[in-house]
């Protein structure tokens, strides 16, 4: 939608009751009622529109629609995909220790990423261990504050995808060790 399309469009609802599985369980976005064309020459102002704890914080004060509003959605939705539930408190978490000072930044060594995930996925597999705690740092980096830090849609599929799986490193800690401050910083 926003590289491959033109003029690009920022669908502004990226929510998990708008991804959609075909027939092969691929996702698909739907309901393209709130999109907006994304104009090159225009400052792109907007209403407020999406579903609520998914809209990038950014959209609430500015009204300003970009890409990387599309993007911090897209973080959301991997963070609940991986934890089987909405991760409102967990976005909140990071806020604040990516807000706060280095006393509350402690706070993210003392939760550990199999901690978060969905309960009823089971122990992962060692390799998907690493799969895991990458795509989690994906989210994260969606989900950062500061738009203009966050990654483009087609970096995100870039990260993604198969062949930079193959080209990953092995992970520093135990997957059991690892806590959200060790993705946060690495």
């Amino acid at each position: 939608m926003h590289h491959d399309c033109i003029p690009a469009i920022i669908h502004r609802d990226i929510s998990s009751n708008n991804i959609l599985l075909d027939a092969e369980y691929e996702a698909r976005v739907s309901d393209f009622g709130t999109a907006r064309i994304l104009k090159p020459d225009s400052s792109n102002w907007t209403s407020l529109a999406g579903t609520y704890g998914y809209v990038a914080p950014e959209l609430a004060y500015t009204m300003k629609v970009t890409e990387k509003c599309d993007v911090y959605s897209f973080g959301v939705i991997i963070l609940e995909v991986l934890m089987g539930t909405h991760p409102s408190e967990l976005i909140t978490l990071l806020s604040q220790i990516l807000l706060s000072s280095p006393s509350l930044s402690n706070m993210g060594q003392n939760i550990r990423l199999r901690d978060i995930l969905d309960p009823c996925l089971g122990a992962p597999s060692d390799i998907l261990k690493k799969e895991i705690m990458y795509i989690v740092k994906v989210g994260f980096s969606c989900l950062r504050g500061d738009p203009s830090t966050r990654p483009t849609m087609q970096e995100v599929a870039v990260e993604l995808s198969l062949s930079s799986a193959q080209s990953r490193a092995s992970l520093e800690k135990p997957f059991e060790m690892l806590t959200l401050g060790d993705i946060l910083l690495s």
